[in-house]
């Protein structure tokens, strides 16, 4: 029998390639071989963060440029995503007409939505498809609303909110969304939210082709999204970070000796701070906020990437090392789905990504809300106002979360048992979703099968 070959494309970003490797791995769990597609620059960074023994059995990791200078700025998402609809095409075309000779051809597509222009190469070439969406399903729904937004007046022909302040529901149980917070709208400059804006409405026709749109989520978390559009299907949580020797996709290596400090705290007393691969704080905030851990009294394991800001070495307020001593544990990157898993951990401060708000609910963590762009908001909107699990960090008027915010919110959420108990709840729907006969599993399976020989 024909084995199953996939080329798998994730948008080149930290908080895509993550759970895209993870549903790869899962792919190779069912039989499948899996050509997993990272530009050159990430695949620099993801081989010198594997740590030692890790593997990527049947995942053959190959490189195509992005179309970046070696010193041009990757998080410039305008700039980037530009540049790889210029280049990336050919070279997907190169790799699929390679494979053609081998004894295992490619025979089907799995591409990330945000690469929606790659399904039309798959398409050209023979290959059948599906889009793989890495956030919450709501997300993805405003985004192929487009048309509906602009008929109904909630936004102008070019993405712009007709109403800064205007609200809209797009079905019955879904989230009120702010115009202002739709994903493009917080991408940076005019020309940015333009471009991208452009993007997505270009996406949402090569979509069409997709045979399967799969997201990272569950149906209990996001249940009227996937009653409004039944075509999107929840297969998620996916377990990102808990395969023993499995590559997870990191762009940092990460720091595992954490877990065994986090093994000598209390049971609920430590608080985790993390806020992924994109946030950025200036020097006054970073050290507020330092100010505000210290405050709480508890134990802390803060992840302070090297870019965090300015200069994360010598950032820290004076004396703030010495005073925390070792109730403060700080790590360039951390093994987070491990840490969140932990009996130590009480609450996650957090920039509320999808794939952290994803691995937060699936171990039943309180959260403390600091979105920093695009999707982060919505996500929080969910966390505080849907869910009930957690709450917002509020900047004061000249835009700083204070200490005594950080001090006191924290004290605030873990007094709450009813957060608490719902928290457990959701735990427990996303356990239930990915066990045999759980909606989640269903719905990978029904994939996997169509796409097998």
């Amino acid at each position: 029998m024909a084995v199953p070959h996939v080329l798998a494309l994730p948008f080149p970003a930290q908080g895509h390639v993550i759970p895209f490797m993870e549903l790869c791995h899962c792919l190779v769990d069912h039989g499948f071989k899996v050509t997993f597609v990272n530009t050159e620059f990430n695949h620099k960074r993801l081989l010198t963060a594997l740590s030692a023994g890790s593997a990527v059995e049947q995942i053959a990791l190959v490189t195509v440029p992005d179309g970046l200078g070696p010193e041009e700025d990757r998080n410039d998402l305008a700039r980037l995503t530009e540049a790889l609809t210029k280049v990336m095409p050919r070279c997907l075309e190169e790799l699929i007409e390679k494979s053609k000779k081998t004894e295992d051809p490619m025979t089907c597509m799995l591409v990330d939505w945000n690469m929606g222009w790659a399904l039309e190469v798959g398409c050209k070439k023979g290959l059948r498809s599906a889009s793989f969406w890495p956030a919450a399903a709501q997300v993805l729904e405003t985004l192929l609303s487009i048309p509906k937004l602009i008929s109904r007046g909630v936004i102008n022909a070019d993405g712009t909110p007709i109403s800064e302040h205007e609200t809209f529901q797009l079905g019955p149980g879904m989230p009120f969304i702010n115009a202002s917070h739709l994903v493009w709208n917080l991408l940076g400059d005019g020309r940015t939210k333009l471009l991208i804006f452009n993007h997505i409405v270009n996406n949402n026709r090569a979509i069409d082709v997709a045979e399967f749109i799969i997201c990272n989520s569950f149906k209990e978390l996001e249940e009227p999204t996937f009653r409004y559009n039944p075509k999107i299907l929840p297969i998620g949580p996916l377990l990102t970070g808990l395969r023993p020797n499995r590559a997870l996709g990191n762009f940092w290596p990460e720091d595992a000796a954490c877990l065994s400090w986090l093994d000598e705290q209390q049971p609920g007393s430590v608080v985790y701070v993390a806020f992924g691969s994109f946030t950025i704080f200036d020097r006054g905030q970073f050290q507020e906020f330092a100010l505000g851990l210290e405050a709480t009294g508890r134990p802390f394991l803060w992840v302070v990437r090297p870019d965090l800001t300015g200069d994360s070495a010598d950032a820290y307020p004076d004396g703030f090392k010495e005073r925390v001593g070792d109730r403060g544990r700080i790590v360039a990157w951390a093994p987070q789905q491990k840490v969140l898993a932990h009996p130590s951990v009480a609450c996650f401060v957090s920039h509320c990504g999808w794939n952290s708000t994803m691995e937060g609910v699936r171990n039943g963590k309180l959260f403390l809300c600091w979105p920093y762009f695009g999707d982060q908001f919505l996500n929080q909107s969910y966390i505080c106002d849907d869910w009930k699990v957690g709450l917002r960090m509020t900047p004061d008027e000249s835009g700083i979360v204070k200490r005594e915010q950080v001090k006191s919110k924290v004290e605030e959420l873990l007094s709450n048992e009813e957060m608490r108990a719902r928290a457990s709840m959701l735990k427990e729907n996303a356990q239930q979703s990915i066990n045999e006969g759980g909606a989640s599993l269903e719905n990978l399976k029904t994939f996997m099968d169509a796409f097998k020989p």
